[in-house]
């Protein structure tokens, strides 16, 4: 017994599966700005930093940690969430916390900020509280948010991943200007010249 399947039939199979491809395909390639959570591996380089590296946990006010990254200056950023703006190259997540070994340089420069004690450290508040300062044991600790609610909660969960800490604790003062920075690498000192001839 052959089973026979009317044309019209067949040609509704044929267009749905079609519709089912194009679905399948469009849905793999998502938001260019959408970043997935980053694997615990990446947060290996955070443990193992010279000097404390802070974060708010692996994820923080429903957002999760989506970078992990060493800028050429030392300093460790931890992002979260997704891409709110920008495009390739550039990407504004809601939080991140950049913590940098250059105790020297509080960052701020003309910006308009004001003073408030935090955790028991001499916090700076610059962009109507939506950027936090806070000088920290050897190292400079910046929050920025995109509100001023959101900077002021992770200002006191913020803890470092690579040392004992705890949300809200006292945080440890700052100390005097570590140096960091301040003695050339051993690739940035020149070769001593010698004679001509």
């Amino acid at each position: 017994m052959r089973l026979r399947v009317p044309a019209p039939a067949i040609r509704s199979l044929a267009v749905a599966c079609a519709v089912l491809a194009c679905v399948i395909a469009l849905s793999s390639c998502g938001s260019t700005l959408q970043e997935e959570p980053i694997p615990h591996n990446i947060l290996e380089s955070l443990v193992q930093a010279p000097f404390p590296v802070y974060w708010l946990g692996g994820s923080f006010d429903g957002e999760a940690v989506s970078e992990a990254t060493l800028d050429p200056g030392g300093a460790y950023s931890v992002r979260y969430g997704n891409c709110l703006r920008g495009g390739e190259g550039t990407c504004v997540t809601s939080i991140v916390v950049v913590s940098s070994p250059d105790n020297s340089f509080l960052p701020g420069g003309s910006t308009p900020s004001t003073r408030a004690r935090i955790r028991g450290v001499d916090a700076l508040l610059a962009h109507a509280g939506r950027t936090i300062v806070l000088p920290t044991a050897g190292v400079v600790v910046d929050i920025y948010a995109t509100s001023k609610h959101v900077a002021a909660e992770a200002a006191r969960t913020v803890v470092p991943i690579n040392e004992p800490g705890s949300p809200g604790a006292p945080l440890p003062p700052a100390l005097p200007n570590t140096g960091f920075g301040e003695a050339p690498l051993p690739t940035q000192v020149p070769a001593p010249l010698r004679p001509l001839g």
